[in-house]
């Protein structure tokens, strides 16, 4: 890693950021990032306004701009990036990488063959993507039949007023649903098991299942080949590694992620305790390895019933105490960048999974 100049930065104060937040520029390029937060920034939690403060400061000298918006988070998404194209990303989401890099590289460069960038996790037998970080040029042709079967399940039986049930629409045949392993205890001792647990998630998820359909469709009508057009176009990110790794490196344990952040970094010559070493192997493998972390706080809660991010956010502050890991990563993702851009998954051409109209 190394510190990005100042002259990169933009070094103001929060105060001056929110108002830049509030009073976007108008849109005059594709280096637009796209947040979502349904009552608008003024109203998002401390720690998730740090989360995209640090993506204005790291980005913004070099072109971007940073944009909140406040409507239905599902239906925002690929319209945003179809029409005015960038980045959209969870307010959750912690960028580490070197996002102008890749972006540069890849689908702003015209002699790359890469349009779309995304998480996806390895040895999947499947295509999919993370919808918590997605990013193309306008019109991309991915994207565009992604929100076209979205929409036509929200419109299913006269209009949909939520997802509960698209799992099972026939327009998604074929498609595996997500997860498969987990299990969840009620408050009154209930338990849900996976296969229940694997509706509710893919219900909760529905536009990466939209997603995960359109990448293995074939529709020769159209002209579409989904397993060929991500073999070649699509910029994989392994999701672990790449999105997860404090999950990964803690099994998942929310409660033990928030402790050792929130332990004081020893001073100089204070001996260092064991779960201080582990803190601070977190706090170095995130940012050395990691393109992003992305902070947790839906449906898996009734999973895991704690995440990081929901201890951050019920905790006010906690993420950004002097002197702790957790100061040391929200302080990392500001100020330094990595050395190199995160390689891309190797995607063989899978078989599709329908063979046929996307909306048929």
């Amino acid at each position: 890693m190394h510190a990005i100049p100042p002259e990169l930065l933009d070094l103001r104060s929060d105060a001056d950021i929110d108002y830049d937040l509030l009073h976007p520029n108008p849109i005059t390029s594709t280096k637009n990032i796209w947040f979502f937060w349904h009552s608008g920034y003024t109203n998002m939690h401390p720690y998730a306004q740090r989360n995209v403060r640090a993506w204005h400061r790291r980005f913004t000298k070099q072109g971007w701009t940073v944009r909140v918006v406040d409507r239905q988070t599902d239906l925002v998404r690929w319209p945003l990036l179809l029409r005015y194209g960038g980045v959209y990303a969870d307010v959750g989401m912690m960028q580490i990488g070197d996002l102008n890099t890749l972006w540069n590289n890849t689908i702003a460069n015209p002699d790359s063959p890469y349009e779309v960038l995304s998480y996806m996790p390895s040895g999947q037998d499947h295509y999919s993507l993370c919808n918590y970080f997605l990013a193309a040029l306008p019109n991309n042709a991915l994207f565009e039949r992604c929100h076209r079967l979205l929409i036509a399940l929200w419109a299913t039986d006269g209009g949909k007023t939520s997802t509960d049930g698209m799992h099972a629409s026939p327009l998604l045949q074929g498609v595996p649903l997500m997860g498969g392993t987990f299990t969840i205890t009620e408050e009154d001792g209930t338990l849900i098991g996976p296969a229940e647990v694997s509706r509710l998630l893919t219900d909760y998820i529905i536009q990466g299942q939209a997603a995960s359909a359109v990448m293995g469709l074939v529709d020769a009508e159209e002209n579409w080949n989904g397993p060929a057009y991500c073999s070649e176009h699509f910029y994989a990110i392994e999701f672990m590694e790449g999105s997860q790794l404090i999950n990964d490196l803690t099994a998942w344990n929310g409660q033990e992620a928030f402790d050792l952040l929130s332990l004081p970094i020893p001073k100089e010559g204070v001996r260092v305790s064991e779960k201080q070493q582990k803190a601070c192997g977190i706090v170095e493998a995130c940012l050395t390895r990691s393109f992003g972390f992305k902070l947790a706080h839906g449906l898996i809660l009734r999973v895991n019933k704690v995440t990081l991010g929901s201890l951050w956010r019920d905790n006010p502050g906690s993420d950004v105490i002097p002197g702790t890991y957790a100061s040391w990563l929200r302080h990392g993702i500001a100020y330094w960048n990595q050395n190199e851009v995160p390689r891309c998954i190797t995607l063989s051409l899978l078989p599709p999974i329908k063979i046929g109209r996307l909306l048929e």
